[in-house]
């Protein structure tokens, strides 16, 4: 079997080199200030730098938005990865689905039909509605706005990028010319070693360089108006970020309505019988007020100490909270409660430590 070789241009490759060796000389000429720079003119250096202001921003943009939405660098990563091999991403849980399942599960087992085990497994399915939305709002923002971006850069910028280089081989040429073209000019009149006369190097160089200007304003032209482009770009760019703000203000609202109306759960969920808490323990007052009782002890070192203790309204049927005074606090023996504000002028100027239940 007879496999046909590509056949090799030694022409094109030995032309290719010797550009490319121009360029590098003509390069290194202008760092060592030796050698004259063509200089584009103000309104073409002001659309480029315009363009590559536009391209570092975007990029920037498109980064912290990711960033933003996908807090976690190791996931955009796979994301990346999963885009490039699969063209579609991963599908996980987020950290609110995972939070809300735990929940949950924990209400299932403190008792479902317990007040913190209800409360919990309420919390949690809001969770699971509030990462279900972040996923929406991840997912529109993404194409909204993100895959918008990254288009331009991918897209139109990338060829700009692409177009600005060859301008400058285009600019390094035309410049390496008008050097041989002045070499050759200096050369009329003397003779030359390699036997060629100084008039047909002067006119070679000259049809040249005459190519190479051509060349130069073609490729300047045509680089100037994709950078004019770019400015027609930024009222697209406008109308996806109006769509990002859209899409960001159907989020909040929708987070905003799942956890009121969970707050409006728990609050049904609370008792509805009026209840006293004291030293964090819960007196039910349904039955009528407390009432308070004083009495006084002595102790082995001939201290008294008072103590004023909470009871119920039916005597046996719940707690009672003790206070031990100081020995200057009045002394009734009992006395009713028929306002919060009498256990809150009791306890103010209190230790905490001094109140406990009985």
């Amino acid at each position: 079997m007879n496999i046909k070789m590509p056949e090799f241009d030694v022409k094109k490759f030995v032309k290719g080199a010797g550009s490319t060796l121009s360029r590098v000389v003509q390069l290194t000429e202008e760092k060592l200030g030796t050698s004259e720079k063509t200089e584009m003119d103000a309104r073409f250096e002001h659309l480029s730098e315009r363009s590559d202001s536009a391209k570092l921003w975007t990029e920037k943009i498109v980064r912290d938005t990711e960033a933003a939405l996908i807090p976690n660098p190791a996931n955009r990563v796979e994301d990346f990865i999963f885009e490039k091999i699969e063209k579609q991403k991963p599908k996980r849980l987020s950290n609110l689905e995972y939070l809300g399942l735990d929940m949950i599960e924990g209400g299932g087992e403190f008792g479902q039909d317990g007040p913190y085990g209800s409360a919990l497994i309420k919390v949690g399915q809001a969770h699971q509605k509030l990462g279900s939305c972040e996923r929406d709002f991840i997912g529109s923002a993404g194409m909204c706005f993100i895959q918008p971006l990254k288009k331009f850069l991918e897209g139109e910028m990338k060829t700009i990028t692409k177009e600005k280089g060859i301008l400058e081989s285009k600019r390094l040429d035309l410049d390496a010319c008008k050097n041989r073209a002045r070499k050759a000019r200096s050369m009329i009149g003397q003779q030359t070693k390699d036997g060629i006369s100084p008039e047909v190097a002067l006119e070679q160089a000259e049809r040249d360089l005459r190519v190479a200007q051509s060349e130069f304003d073609r490729q300047a032209e045509i680089t100037k108006l994709l950078l004019e482009g770019i400015s027609t770009t930024q009222a697209t760019h406008l109308r996806h970020l109006h769509s990002l703000v859209e899409a960001q203000v159907r989020y909040y609202g929708q987070c905003n309505k799942i956890m009121s109306d969970l707050q409006r759960e728990l609050v049904s969920m609370r008792p509805r019988t009026p209840r006293l808490r004291v030293n964090s323990e819960d007196v039910d007052l349904a039955c009528g007020p407390p009432y308070l009782s004083k009495s006084q002890t002595q102790d082995s070192s001939q201290h008294y100490q008072q103590t004023i203790t909470l009871h119920p309204a039916s005597l046996g049927s719940g707690p009672a909270v003790t206070h031990h005074a100081s020995p200057s606090a009045p002394a009734p023996d009992s006395f009713s409660i028929v306002d919060d504000s009498i256990i809150a002028a009791l306890v103010a100027g209190s230790d905490p430590n001094d109140i406990s239940v009985l």
